[in-house]
């Protein structure tokens, strides 16, 4: 199955913009290429439709996942209880790091899965709770 995609360089460390189409399995090496580096920044959609657009931000064990829905719309998937609700973690969003409260923040492995499942139906709905931004 094709996805297209833009991610964090591994080797500039820095987000690349520039959309690939490519097998998800290669989606899944580059998360696994970042991830052994302690962080990255995935931008995932479907081939054939410009939105909706799945954000995964990542550092260390921890994420967070974005949603934008169109131009104008940009959702956050709530938390599972990874980090206390009133806890900080930085994670890189494109180049820079941002502060989220433990109400958005991920385990990173189920943060993961939520990608794979998206790149299966490109529903966003089924993921979970999301808060619009």
């Amino acid at each position: 199955m094709s996805v297209m995609w833009a991610a964090t360089s591994p080797e500039s460390g820095l987000f690349h913009p520039d959309e690939r189409r490519l097998e998800v399995k290669d989606l899944s090496d580059r998360f696994s290429n970042l991830r052994s580096r302690g962080q990255g920044y995935l931008e995932v959609r479907s081939p054939n439709r410009e939105f909706p657009v799945l954000i995964l931000a990542f550092r260390d064990n921890h994420a967070v996942i974005h949603l934008m829905s169109d131009t104008e719309r940009m959702s956050l998937h709530v938390g599972d209880g990874t980090v206390p609700s009133g806890a900080e973690v930085e994670i890189p969003i494109m180049d820079d790091l941002a502060v989220f409260t433990g109400d958005f923040v991920l385990d990173i492995d189920r943060a993961w899965e939520l990608v794979h499942d998206f790149t299966q139906t490109w529903r966003a709905s089924p993921l979970g709770e999301w808060c619009e931004l």
